[in-house]
C-alpha cells in the first residue's frame, strides 16, 4: 500500500499523537518512516527600534535550533526501530514549514504526509493560518490529518 511515509513533527503532545499513528500505519504497511522537523531561520528585523543582534548570537541560536530539531526527529527514528520499522530522521530549515514538508515528501519520495492539525475555528484559523490547510490544498501527495 505505502512504500515511505512522512511524518511532519514539531515535539508537541498533538504532534506526538501523529508520529505514534505514523508509525502504527508503517508496521501495517512495511513503509519506511520519514520523520520531518521543520527548523525555523532566525527572524531579522528591520524595523525602526529592533535591536540586532550580533551574527554569533544568531549562529548560536540557529544551532540550538537545529540540535533541538534533530534531537526530536532522533527520537521518532528511536521509536520506529524499537518496532522493526526502518526509519530516517529528517530536518529542515525554512520559515515556510508547509512548503518544506511539501519539497520534503518529494525530495525523499514519500507517497503519504502524516501530520497533526490543531483544529482552530473561525478568526483563530483565519489569523493564525494552517499549515496543515496548506499542506492539505498544495500537496500533490495524499495528506493524512489527525487531531
Amino acid at each position: 500500500m505505502y512504500q515511505r511515509i512522512l511524518v511532519a513533527t514539531d515535539g508537541s503532545p498533538l504532534s506526538k499523537k501523529a508520529v505514534t499513528s505514523a508509525i502504527a500505519l508503517a508496521a501495517l504497511t512495511g513503509a519506511e518512516l520519514v520523520a520531518l522537523k521543520v527548523v525555523p531561520r532566525y527572524p531579522v528585523s528591520y524595523f525602526e527600534g529592533s535591536l540586532p543582534l550580533p551574527a554569533k548570537e544568531i549562529a548560536r541560536v540557529e544551532k540550538q535550533w537545529a540540535e533541538s530539531g534533530q534531537a526530536t526527529v532522533d527520537a521518532v527514528q528511536a521509536a520506529a526501530s524499537k518496532k522493526g520499522i526502518k526509519a530516517r530522521a529528517v530536518t529542515a530549515k525554512s520559515d515556510l514549514v508547509s512548503e518544506a514538508i511539501i519539497s520534503a515528501a518529494k525530495k525523499y519520495k514519500c507517497d503519504l504526509i502524516v501530520m497533526a492539525s490543531h483544529g482552530r475555528r473561525g478568526i483563530k484559523r483565519v489569523l493564525l493560518g494552517s499549515e496543515t490547510q496548506h499542506v492539505l490544498t498544495h500537496s500533490s501527495t495524499p495528506v493524512l490529518v489527525l487531531r
